[in-house]
């Protein structure tokens, strides 16, 4: 498969933060940091960041660029004779897919949100009562006409982008989406500020964002943040191993772990600033959760001067921030298939566009006339099943898959994902880490997997 190489280091990077950027940083972030009490919940999130995803994130690159296969292969070109590691290649490659069966259909949701700022209807038009604009999410939501089109626009550009060279389109067209999105997000995060400063309140949410009240770290806010930290970079499903199978040696695995981290990062941290001074400056809490977006926010844009205006650019970057995942995701989907079964670039793609597209079905539907399928209790449905396949057992088992998988004999070991993560210049991973990522990161990613079963069967409320 993956003779397909990146141009250049920059695609590699942005690429790789595409992957990464998207809901998790402008959807979930936001509300997880309201309902976790603001600057305290940054400061752990950070912390996790740094001990889960840097070493975790570096080991997936490393077999990625080591096998130069996609993730459904990569194992069976690494493996000794006999062993079983390549089983997980396939839960990689169902784990990817569950992921944009939900995650096409949200990306429907923003589009949509950003059509009707710009043409002046749904949200744009509920004024800022907080049940009208409850009532204008209902209503997107279970139109399945409009979300079944929705989706179909996303899952088309989707694998429109990837149908050619990787080099040739998709690192372009991510490379100009990710340039539009930071200037995007830096006029959104200054006019929010400019909106905090210049409230009654002047600078509350500045204040709540970026000054910690540690009285507000507790097992939950710990919990989140760990488990933020997995879903923000979509670590263990193979996600980022695909693009280490696209790039050459110059430069060594941590360091480009680092800055992918750091992209990420740069993100979530100017949606928070684009969201916590607006919902201030206009008397919105921002504990709403995952309603904060689609709900509290349009009722900000509503109350403001140029609301509409300021909801469109939003909603626009918002859009850019999903597709650049939509785009890395749907090309591990297009490289695993292409390895698993033998197809050839545009064939993969026809029958990938055919198969995600009907697979994002069951989650419209599950809003809808699905609504009576209640999986994991009252009130969840279509999407908090795959969510919890995704988040809750593939990440953080996949994550410790890799982990055990570069550190111990019986896998790769520790000498060979050493010798490919630290080939090329930069940050390195150096020999007193052996101790920390063979022995205390799987057990920080065990605990994150046991809470997160223990919450799902209300066992703990996290």
């Amino acid at each position: 498969m993956a003779k397909n190489r990146l141009a250049s280091r920059l695609g590699f990077l942005l690429l790789s933060a595409g992957c990464a950027i998207g809901l998790g940083n402008v959807w979930k972030f936001p509300w997880m940091v309201g309902q976790g009490g603001g600057a305290a919940f940054v400061l752990v999130y950070l912390v996790f960041l740094i001990i889960l995803g840097l070493p975790v994130m570096t080991c997936e690159f490393a077999i990625g660029r080591a096998a130069q296969k996609s993730p459904v292969k990569m194992y069976q070109q690494l493996e000794k004779p006999g062993q079983k590691w390549h089983i997980h290649g396939y839960i990689s490659m169902a784990a990817n897919y569950a992921l944009m069966a939900f995650y096409v259909v949200v990306a429907g949701w923003v589009l949509k949100y950003f059509v009707d700022f710009l043409s002046n209807n749904g949200a744009a038009q509920a004024g800022v009562d907080n049940a009208a604009v409850g009532e204008a999410f209902g209503a997107t939501i279970s139109n399945n006409t409009s979300m079944i089109l929705y989706a179909l626009i996303i899952v088309v550009v989707g694998v429109a982008v990837c149908a050619f060279d990787v080099s040739k389109v998709l690192e372009k067209t991510v490379k100009w989406m990710m340039l539009g999105l930071f200037v995007l997000m830096f006029v959104l995060a200054i006019h929010g500020i400019r909106l905090d400063l210049s409230s009654k309140d002047a600078g509350a949410g500045l204040l709540f964002y970026l000054k910690p009240d540690f009285s507000k770290i507790n097992i939950s806010v710990v919990y989140g943040a760990m488990k933020q930290a997995f879903f923000t970079l979509s670590l263990g499903i193979g996600a980022m191993a695909i693009f280490g199978s696209y790039i050459g040696k110059d430069h060594s695995l941590m360091g480009e772990s680092a800055r992918v981290i750091g992209l990420d990062t740069l993100a979530a941290f100017m949606a928070g600033l684009i969201i916590f001074p607006a919902c201030f400056a206009f008397g919105v809490t921002p504990d709403a959760g995952p309603s904060l977006i689609f709900v509290t926010l349009p009722q900000v844009f509503n109350s403001m001067a140029l609301g509409r205006l300021w909801g469109t650019l939003f909603f626009l970057f918002f859009t850019f921030a999903a597709l650049s995942t939509v785009f890395a995701v749907f090309e591990n989907c297009i490289a695993m298939s292409m390895d698993a079964f033998g197809w050839g670039r545009r064939k993969s793609c026809g029958i990938n566009l055919a198969f995600l597209f009907a697979i994002s079905l069951p989650v419209v539907f599950g809003f809808t006339d699905w609504a009576a399928f209640q999986p994991l209790g009252e009130g969840t449905g279509v999407m908090d099943l795959l969510d919890f396949f995704v988040s809750t057992l593939a990440l953080p088992i996949g994550s410790l898959i890799y982990v055990v998988y570069c550190t111990r004999k019986s896998g790769w070991g520790w000498d060979n994902f050493t010798a490919e993560a630290n080939a090329g210049k930069g940050m390195k991973v150096k020999q007193w880490m052996f101790f920390y990522m063979k022995w205390i990161l799987p057990v920080i990613i065990a605990v994150v997997l046991i809470l997160g079963l223990l919450e799902i069967f209300g066992v703990i409320k996290a």
